[in-house]
């Protein structure tokens, strides 16, 4: 049996971001810092090894200051921007997620209803439904839950062929039509594990060993 790859559960998919406060304190601090390093490395290059203290700042000087100052504070402020921005999108892909989640589990709990029916017409429904739905799965977990199912029905107990009896044809003709959805699970295994390179092979790594036990 080959270990299962282990996916990351939902819980470890749940936003991983800094409370508000502490992301923008950091990001203001960061933004102070790097302009303190510009500062300091416009010095060293121009090679201002000593300021004169008793100097006057003239006009043209303590404009270029105030506009430096200007500049720092919209640097942080667009930094600032930046953060939040990036929490807006973070937040929306993870309502984007939970709702593909609520709509794959509707349809998969739709499908999984098909396969306990009694007609075998509607649980070969249930079969191209799971299958269906293991490829548009938003996550592994999800994928891998829908392939258990199909693997799991492979293992369920079923009435042998009665035979040729004319007073069986009825439950022959039940068990040959069950048997065309157990058919029809493993045909769709095979043709998802023999896609050429370069299609969409949505499947590939996903644990098959309950389709084999």
């Amino acid at each position: 049996m080959t270990p299962r790859r282990k996916s990351p559960s939902l819980n470890e998919r749940e936003l991983r971001l800094w409370k508000v406060g502490r992301a923008l304190v950091l990001t203001f601090v960061a933004a102070v810092l790097v302009a303190g390093g510009v500062f300091y490395g416009l010095v060293v290059l121009l090679d201002f090894q000593e300021i004169d203290t008793t100097a006057k700042l003239d006009a043209k000087t303590l404009f270029d200051l105030v506009k430096l100052s200007f500049g720092v504070v919209a640097g942080a402020g667009a930094l600032v921007a930046l953060v939040v921005a990036y929490r807006r999108q973070r937040v929306d892909e993870a309502g984007a997620h939970r709702e593909a989640t609520r709509l794959h589990t509707e349809r998969f709990s739709q499908a999984v209803d098909k396969l306990g029916s009694d007609s075998p017409a509607v649980r070969l429904g249930g079969v191209h439904a799971l299958a269906g739905l293991a490829d548009d799965a938003p996550d592994d977990n999800l994928r891998q839950t829908c392939i258990d199912v199909l693997c799991a029905y492979l293992q369920l107990p079923y009435t042998p062929d009665p035979g040729g009896d004319p007073a069986q044809q009825e439950a022959h003709h039940r068990y040959l039509a069950l048997r065309k959805v157990r058919h029809t699970i493993l045909r769709l295994i095979g043709d998802h594990y023999r896609r050429p390179e370069g299609t969409h092979r949505s499947w590939q790594g996903c644990d098959l060993d309950g389709c084999v036990q």
